[in-house]
């Protein structure tokens, strides 16, 4: 856990996820309810897009909540996907019989001010605190998969890992 941390809802990053869920919780609760199987298929774009809007705020406090830039960067990738895939979803629902353009570009501005946010956000992560991720999608500039980890070099003895050399007697 970072011990520098803030509180993540005091983060500018954080507010405007807010506003995008309450956005789109409005913009769902505005869907005209549509019979048959498009209807049913609007409301699975809907369903997608509120789960797509819960989980930027919820990825935005997990990665506030460690120090490594690979588990940061992770839960980044994961928030980028998420307000991608509502601009998406828009689309999705003009297919399935809903537009309003009103919600729609208000939608997309607020993803377009949240997409400057998140590049000063990221540009923030500590590139120096990480461990190497063998995948390699999640190193630092200049670090790869295949690098030597420093900690190879000191091994772990379960038995100084405290401060106690008796833990055998």
């Amino acid at each position: 856990m970072r011990e520098d941390r803030t509180n993540p809802r005091d983060l500018p990053i954080y507010k405007k996820a807010m506003e995008i869920f309450h956005v789109v919780s409005s913009l769902v609760d505005a869907a005209p309810q549509v019979e048959g199987d498009e209807g049913e298929m609007l409301k699975e774009q809907s369903n997608q897009m509120m789960a797509d809007a819960m989980m930027i705020p919820a990825k935005i406090a997990a990665a506030e909540g460690v120090a490594l830039y690979d588990l940061r960067m992770e839960n980044a990738s994961i928030i980028r996907k998420a307000a991608r895939d509502l601009v998406v979803g828009l689309r999705g629902l003009e297919i399935y019989g809903w537009n309003e353009p009103r919600y729609f570009n208000l939608l997309r501005a607020e993803v377009e001010e949240f997409r400057l946010l998140f590049i000063d956000w990221v540009a923030g992560f500590d590139r120096e605190n990480y461990i190497i991720d063998r995948w390699g999608l999640f190193n630092p500039p200049g670090v790869g998969p295949f690098d030597k980890d420093l900690d190879d070099d000191d091994p772990f003895d379960p038995n100084t890992f405290l401060g106690d050399d008796d833990a055998d007697e």
